[in-house]
């Protein structure tokens, strides 16, 4: 039974394949049409469906559309249609009677969002490219596969359970808002998952973070990492304010104080502006956003711990793509076990829809995938990049040594495009789709944010070898961290010997790697402790500013040239500048 998971309602749209409780396939639109984040600026298309990445999914295997048992789509638009949710036919906008509650209307922003996911099985059907075409002949608007609307914090909350390797366990999805719920509160057993309370919206932490984001002169709704990465340089001068603003409840909800753009204005001072250089008052005002997500998101494990008894917490939504937060929640929090899913934000609601219709329409409690890595996304054999280089009429030659020779430029300083495998699912580069570096010059991290175009505060995040972890990264020995999620401190001792990962705070977000992971990036971060006695690499995203991480040679290639990378690693072939 083929499950076809769709996230495009908000942002990150994705696809995801699922055959019989296994994930095969899923991948962000964005790395196929190189629009970041999906976000174009004509706004109908920023409502279209994942085409290239349903067409991979598909490709990856080897079926068209018509061989896809269940589409399951991570919103659903019928709770905002109130009464006229079983009308044949819907004008828009809707007049105000049938809008159950303003905030509800509010929450589906305008009528051409709504109507673009009611018309979901029809654009599906009908709208693919024609360069995609073939793997979507013969669709109709009724199939022949079942069309399932997933609401989307239950996508949310599937993807970080039924994708962890727990069988039991609290879930807590957090973001910015879904149809209704912001916040929710779960209990997963087997492949069931039981809602026991929910914050609604207009009521959101997310929401609160995407607007300060915006209030810093940042991008909403894609550059929230940066804030996490500015408050490392503040002071908590504003943390009481935020305290003042935030209302938490004893049965797990909360209510926050109108956060508009202008209501922040009247509290913190005018709005920077895009491109104006930063203040004090920044940084404070990212150190006490942060310090208070964290006091607030604590209060509510501490609940939900109370209620459920479990000792297992799994996470996703946006809210939990912050590191820092995950971090505390860890060493804090009542839970004595944290799974994040790697690709928690909007993207991931395509995997977690997918598995949620899958296993309920298997009707079983058995699990048949945990997901241990997320290259889940294409891949390019020798050939297919052999044949692309010598297209382009570029220099290249043939390692006999991949791992050691690209340790050995490494040792040697040189900054490293490394493409190798199946790209990763999800915002973090982990090995398939990255920028390689030496960490022991303090100097390295100034010179990648040069490379990538990126502000100076940010830090750059290392991938250490799973074995050696510990004696590295305080509490790193107690437990694996493949996916980036949580930062962990860099041990007094080792901390000169790593300076460009170290972050101001004296924390590093890790990435552990065994040899099952990924063979070759294992052996590679073997070959450069052997060369040097660091078993320690830095490791950031292929791709510089405003682009998305590169997806195909052709990507690899021109993010290469287009940059001040010294050499490119894709699959066996070497090119140096």
């Amino acid at each position: 039974m083929y499950t076809l998971g769709i996230n495009a309602a908000y942002h990150d749209s994705a696809a995801c394949l699922v055959r019989d409780g296994v994930v095969l396939a899923a991948a962000e639109e964005e790395r196929f049409t190189r629009v970041k984040h999906g976000k174009r600026p004509i706004p109908f298309s920023a409502y279209e469906l994942p085409y290239a990445a349903i067409a991979y999914c598909l490709g990856a295997a080897g079926i068209r559309l018509v061989d896809v048992d269940h589409v399951a789509y991570s919103y659903d638009p019928y709770p905002l249609l109130g009464r006229r949710r079983d009308d044949a036919a819907i004008s828009l906008p809707l007049e105000p009677s049938a809008q159950p509650t303003p905030a509800e209307w509010e929450s589906a922003w305008d009528p051409l969002f709504l109507a673009s996911i009611v018309n979901a099985p029809r654009h599906l059907a009908s709208g693919a490219p024609h360069h995609l075409r073939e793997r979507f002949r013969d669709a109709r608007p009724d199939g022949p596969y079942r069309w399932h609307f997933v609401e989307h914090h239950v996508a949310h909350a599937a993807s970080a359970f039924h994708a962890s390797p727990y069988t039991s366990a609290a879930v807590m999805t957090l973001d910015g808002r879904g149809e209704r719920a912001t916040t929710t509160y779960s209990i997963g057993a087997g492949n069931r998952l039981e809602r026991i309370g929910q914050v609604d919206y207009p009521q959101s932490l997310g929401l609160l973070y995407e607007r300060v984001t915006e209030h810093l002169g940042f991008l909403p709704s894609a550059d929230e990492y940066k804030v996490m990465a500015l408050a490392s340089f503040g002071a908590p001068a504003y943390l009481d304010e935020f305290r003042a603003m935030i209302h938490l409840a004893p049965d797990g909800q909360y209510t926050i104080d109108d956060p508009r753009l202008e209501r922040l204005e009247e509290r913190f001072g005018p709005a920077r502006r895009r491109g104006e250089p930063l203040e004090r008052r920044h940084y404070d005002l990212a150190r006490s956003l942060q310090l208070a997500l964290e006091e607030t998101v604590l209060a509510l494990a501490a609940w939900l711990h109370g209620v459920t008894r479990l000792e297992t917490l799994c996470l996703a939504g946006g809210v939990a793509l912050n590191c820092v937060l995950n971090a505390r929640l860890r060493d804090r929090g009542p839970f004595a076990r944290i799974w994040v899913q790697p690709a928690a934000g909007d993207a991931g609601t395509a995997l977690g829809a997918a598995l949620w219709v899958d296993a309920r329409e298997r009707g079983t409690d058995e699990r048949r995938y945990t997901m241990d890595h997320a290259y889940l996304g294409p891949a390019y054999d020798e050939g297919e990049i052999e044949a692309f280089l010598r297209w382009s009429k570029l220099a290249y030659r043939r390692l006999d040594d991949v791992a050691g020779e690209a340790a050995e430029l490494l040792a040697r300083d040189r900054i490293l495009g490394w493409f190798q495998g199946r790209m990763e699912f999800g915002p973090r580069a982990l090995g398939a789709r990255s920028i390689l570096a030496s960490p022991r010059s303090p100097d390295m991290q100034r010179r990648l944010n040069e490379l990538k175009d990126r502000e100076d505060f940010r830090p750059v995040a290392p991938v250490v070898l799973e074995e050696e972890a510990g004696a590295w990264f305080a509490g790193a020995s107690e437990g694996r961290s493949p996916f980036m999620l949580f930062v962990y401190d860099v041990l007094p001792g080792q901390a000169e010997r790593i300076p460009a990962v170290r972050h101001v705070d004296g924390t590093a977000r890790i990435q552990t790697i065994s040899r099952a992971q990924h063979p070759l990036y294992h052996d590679l971060l073997t070959a450069f402790q052997a060369r040097t006695g660091v078993p320690v690499l830095v490791n950031t995203s292929f791709n510089t500013r405003g682009e998305p991480m590169v997806c195909t040679p052709r990507d690899a290639v021109e993010c290469f040239w287009t940059s001040p990378l010294d050499a490119l690693v894709i699959g066996p072939f070497l090119l140096e500048k």
